[in-house]
C-alpha cells in the first residue's frame, strides 16, 4: 500500500509526508518495510508508521532525521520542491541516459548439446544455414554504433558460438576497426559450453581481452544429466574448457552459472561445493525459463517458485557459511538485489529495470538479421511468436524504437505504472519484465498477484531483508561486499550456453 505525499504539513510537529509505500514483514507482522519513491527505506513497527502518518513524531525524536534522510518526510516548511528526492531518483534510473550497453550477437544456432531445459531453438552442428551471414554481421555492427552508449558490452551467443568462430573474429575486428574513430569502451564476452576450444581461438580471445561465460550445473552426475551430449562427457569437457580458458585468459576471465532443474533443488550444498572445488568465487542460481525446450519439458524438470525459494534459502545459508570459513563466494542475483537495497546507484542487470531493460538496455542481433529487444523475445520468435521482433539489421535504430514490438514492450515496461506493482513497497528496487509476463501470462502487463516473477522477486527481497536484519556483524559485512561488487559490475543478462 502507498500514501501520496501531501502538500500541507500534518499534525503539529511540522513535517510533511513524501510519497511512500509499505509492506508488512512476513516474518514479523507487527513491523513494516517502508520505501520512498527513490528506493530509500526503513523498517519500523506498524505503530511507528501510524505515528509518522498521523504527524505525531516529535521534533526531538531521532526517527525524524532518519525519515528525512530517506526522503520519507520533509521538515522545511519553506521547501516546496521535490529536488532532493528527484535527484536520488535520477541516480537510481541513470541507466536510461545512454541507451543499450549490452549487444548480443547470435552467430549460430548450431549446438552439440541436447539440454532438456534449453531456451533456444538449437540446430544440428552440420546445418550451417543457421549461421549469421557476413552481410547481417556488417549491418549489425553499423547499428551497434548508432546507439549513444559510451560503454558497449558485445556478447556472442548461440547455439554454440565457437562453431562459427570465424564470424566471431570478423565481427570483433569490424567493431575494433570502427571504434578507432568512435573511441568507445569495449568489452567482449562469449557464452559457450567451452567444449572443443582450440589454441587459435584462445589466442584470439587473449589478444582481444575476451571474457568467457559458461554453464556448470553442479556435480558431474547432475551436469551430465541436465546437459547431455554423446559420450556423456559434458562435465569433463566443460571443466577442461574452464581450465584452458583460465590458463589462457586469466583466472577471473571465466564465469559460470547453473540452471536449476527439479533434481538440482535436492542438492543446493553439493552445487555450491562444486563451484568452490573448481575455484569459482561467484555462482548464479538461475531458475528455469518458459521458453524453447524448457517449456516442452516443464512437466519433467519444472517446479513451483515456492520450491525454488526454499532451495534458495538453504543455498544462501550455505554460501554465507562458505564465506565464514574463509573462502569468498557470492550468489550473483543476491548481490544484485542487495545492491538495490543498500546503494542508491543504477546497476547493469537489464532484467531488473523499470523502465524495462528490453530494448532500452539490451539489443539482440539474431543469426538471420532479425533484431529483438531481449533474448527472451528471440526465444519466443523461435517458438513461432514474432510479437517482439523490432525489425532487421539493415533498418535504422529509429525504426526499431518506433516499431509495434517496442511500443508493446514500453506499454508494460514501467513497473511503477502497473496495477499492484504501483503499490508494492519493493517497486523502486524492482523491474517490470514485460516479455516474461507475456510468455507466462499472455500479455505484457501480467496479473501480478499470480505472477511467478513477482512471487520470486518479493520472496527473494523478503528473504534477504530478513537475513540482513538477523545477521551477525560478520554476515552483514559479507552481504555489504556483495552489494558493492554488484553496483560496480557491467551490463549483463547472465546468460551462458
Amino acid at each position: 500500500m502507498k500514501f501520496a505525499g501531501k502538500a500541507e504539513f500534518i499534525g503539529d510537529r511540522g513535517y510533511r509526508l513524501m510519497p511512500l509505500r509499505f509492506r508488512r514483514l512476513p516474518w514479523d507482522n507487527e513491523r513494516v518495510f517502508v520505501s520512498s519513491l527513490a528506493g530509500d527505506w526503513l523498517t519500523m513497527s506498524r505503530e511507528t508508521l501510524d505515528r509518522v502518518v498521523a504527524g505525531t513524531v516529535g521534533s526531538d525524536d531521532p526517527l525524524l532525521a532518519d525519515l528525512e534522510a530517506r526522503h520519507l518526510i520533509a521538515t522545511d516548511p519553506d521547501r516546496t520542491t521535490l529536488a532532493p528526492l528527484l535527484s536520488q531518483y535520477r541516480t537510481r534510473k541513470a541507466y536510461l541516459q545512454s541507451g543499450p550497453a549490452l549487444h548480443i550477437f547470435v552467430v549460430s544456432l548450431r549446438c552439440h548439446h541436447t539440454c532438456a531445459y534449453c531456451q533456444v531453438s538449437r540446430q544440428p552442428t552440420t546445418k550451417t544455414a543457421f549461421d549469421m551471414s557476413g552481410t547481417a554481421a556488417r549491418h549489425a555492427v553499423e547499428r551497434l554504433f548508432e546507439w549513444p552508449s559510451r560503454t558497449l558490452t558485445v556478447e556472442f551467443q548461440g547455439g554454440e558460438p565457437l562453431l562459427h568462430f570465424d564470424q566471431v573474429k570478423a565481427i570483433t575486428e569490424m567493431i575494433e576497426q570502427r571504434n578507432r574513430d568512435e573511441n568507445r569502451s569495449l568489452r567482449f564476452v562469449i557464452a559457450s559450453t567451452l567444449h572443443d576450444l582450440t589454441d587459435d581461438q584462445l589466442a584470439f580471445m587473449r589478444d582481444h581481452e575476451f571474457q568467457l561465460s559458461t554453464s556448470l550445473d553442479g556435480p558431474e552426475w547432475l551436469h551430465n544429466d541436465n546437459r547431455p551430449r554423446p559420450g556423456r562427457d559434458s562435465y569433463r569437457r566443460t571443466v577442461e574448457g574452464i581450465e584452458r580458458g583460465r590458463r589462457a585468459l586469466g583466472q577471473d576471465a571465466v564465469s559460470a552459472l547453473t540452471t536449476l532443474t527439479n533434481r538440482s533443488l535436492e542438492v543446493p550444498e553439493a552445487i555450491i561445493d562444486e563451484y568452490r572445488k573448481l575455484g569459482f568465487h561467484s555462482i548464479f542460481l538461475r531458475p528455469l525459463s518458459p521458453y524453447g525446450f524448457a517449456r516442452k519439458t516443464q512437466g519433467r524438470h519444472g517446479y513451483a517458485i515456492s520450491d525454488f525459494l526454499r532451495f534458495y534459502a538453504i543455498a544462501l545459508e550455505h554460501i554465507l557459511a562458505v564465506n565464514r570459513s574463509g573462502y569468498a563466494m557470492e550468489e550473483s542475483y543476491a548481490s544484485l538485489l542487495l545492491s538495490q537495497l543498500m546503494t542508491p546507484f543504477a546497476h547493469g542487470y537489464v532484467d531488473l529495470r523499470s523502465p524495462t531493460g528490453a530494448g532500452l538496455g539490451a539489443v539482440v542481433y539474431d543469426y538471420d538479421g532479425q533484431v529483438y529487444p531481449s533474448d527472451e523475445a528471440r526465444m519466443l520468435a523461435a517458438m513461432g511468436d514474432h510479437t517482439f521482433a523490432m525489425g532487421r539489421v539493415d533498418e535504422p535504430v529509429s525504426a526499431w524504437l518506433s516499431s509495434p514490438a517496442m511500443q508493446q514492450v514500453l506499454a508494460g515496461g514501467v513497473a511503477e505504472a502497473l496495477p499492484t506493482c504501483s503499490d508494492c513497497a519493493y517497486v523502486p528496487l524492482c523491474g517490470a519484465d514485460p516479455i516474461d509476463h507475456y510468455a507466462r501470462q499472455g500479455n505484457v502487463f501480467g496479473h501480478r498477484p499470480s505472477s511467478e516473477f513477482c512471487e520470486k522477486q518479493m520472496g527473494l527481497f523478503d528473504l534477504l531483508l530478513e537475513r540482513w536484519e538477523q545477521a551477525s556483524a560478520a554476515d552483514r559485512l559479507i552481504m555489504e561486499e556483495w552489494a558493492s561488487r554488484a553496483e560496480s559490475s557491467g551490463p549483463s543478462v547472465e546468460e551462458a550456453a
